[in-house]
């Protein structure tokens, strides 16, 4: 028979986990209707949490956990094993988890945190834009690494690693009106993704509006919202809508390179060239833009020492030796053959 998990317990009140969490945890803000019903419905289903509170508590597990949310997100490899390196380095036990599409990821480490008895978390991946009262119910040290996180969210609630995203977009853009170019498509996330997506596409618009290029939204291309922009099916799919609209452009701004890729195959499926007809351009740094024909011009993330950087910042947080803090790093501009000057 399946071990009773704190998840069942939630799904079973109708409840958050981590409002079971703080029924467990004897947390003052949780009603005591709400926590009675919650430790009813424990005692019915002899669900022990984490094999007795007490116990636990005497237990150091010096476990630290990565949650990934895109584990199939190539961009997120060469960090992962930087984390796993660094992480045991320190002599604690490395666990990463992978965080589904649908699922909330302040949910899931709530619940890690009860049955692991973590003492820190990375979260790698995801949308953190409206998580400001959950991310106050996380009593361990964590670090978001690779989100940006909405302005309005108080910055010392968390800590972060990521580049500028709204900078390194005007960057990229730049580049292209530089080249002559201004009527640039954009591919970009869902309507609803308020983080990574939402920045690159005002750092687009900045960068247009400061040479007094007219924006036309019609040239800002959405994916579904339950679409994965690190899928390069996304960007095929995207491109040939456009190329299908009768829309004037002459590049293409993808705001990831697995998009970059999809969307340079349904250009030259049409019979166009890359970059005589469209040149076009990614966002990441992913090593397969360099072996594809083109190759693909793009912005490189310094994952490695974003990694690293992550690492050190969570360590410092546990052994008490900093507050929370965030870290921005600069990308790099990588050119290759998928652009060029704009034809007269």
């Amino acid at each position: 028979m399946k071990a009773i998990t704190i998840k069942d317990i939630a799904k079973k009140c109708g409840v958050g986990v981590s409002t079971v969490s703080r029924a467990i945890n004897n947390h003052p803000d949780i009603s005591e209707e709400t926590r009675s019903m919650i430790m009813e419905v424990i005692k019915e289903s002899n669900f022990v949490p984490n094999r007795s509170a007490r116990n636990l508590k005497l237990l150091d597990t010096k476990t630290i956990a990565v949650l990934i949310k895109g584990i199939d997100n190539p961009f997120f490899q060469n960090m992962i094993k930087v984390f796993e390196e660094e992480i045991q380095s320190r002599k604690y036990s490395f666990v990463l988890h992978r965080v589904d599409s649908n699922q909330d990821e302040v949910e899931v480490a709530l619940e890690l945190i009860n049955e692991k008895r973590l003492r820190g978390i990375v979260f790698l991946g995801g949308n953190f834009s409206r998580q400001e009262d959950k991310l106050k119910e996380i009593e361990i040290p964590f670090v978001l690494s690779t989100i940006a996180m909405s302005e309005n969210v108080d910055k010392n609630l968390y800590s972060s690693v990521s580049v500028d995203d709204r900078k390194e977009s005007e960057k990229i853009v730049n580049f292209l009106c530089n080249k002559g170019h201004k009527k640039i498509a954009i591919l970009a996330a869902g309507k609803s993704d308020k983080s990574i997506s939402k920045l690159r596409i005002e750092g687009y618009e900045n960068a247009l509006k400061s040479r007094n290029i007219p924006i036309n939204k019609n040239l800002i291309r959405h994916a579904d919202d339950n679409e994965n922009i690190q899928i390069i099916g996304t960007g095929y799919k995207l491109m040939r809508k456009l190329l299908a609209s009768g829309e004037e452009f002459s590049a293409v701004y993808s705001i990831s390179d697995s998009m970059a890729i999809g969307a340079s195959k349904a250009i030259l499926e049409s019979g166009k060239r890359i970059p005589e007809d469209y040149s076009i351009v990614g966002f990441d740094g992913l090593d397969i833009t360099y072996y594809y024909n083109p190759s693909i011009t793009t912005i490189r993330q310094p994952v490695e020492e974003m990694a690293r950087e992550t690492t050190k910042i969570l360590f410092d947080l546990i052994n008490k030796k900093t507050k929370n803090q965030h870290k921005l790093f600069e990308a790099e501009l990588v050119v290759r053959q998928s652009t060029s000057e704009l034809s007269k």
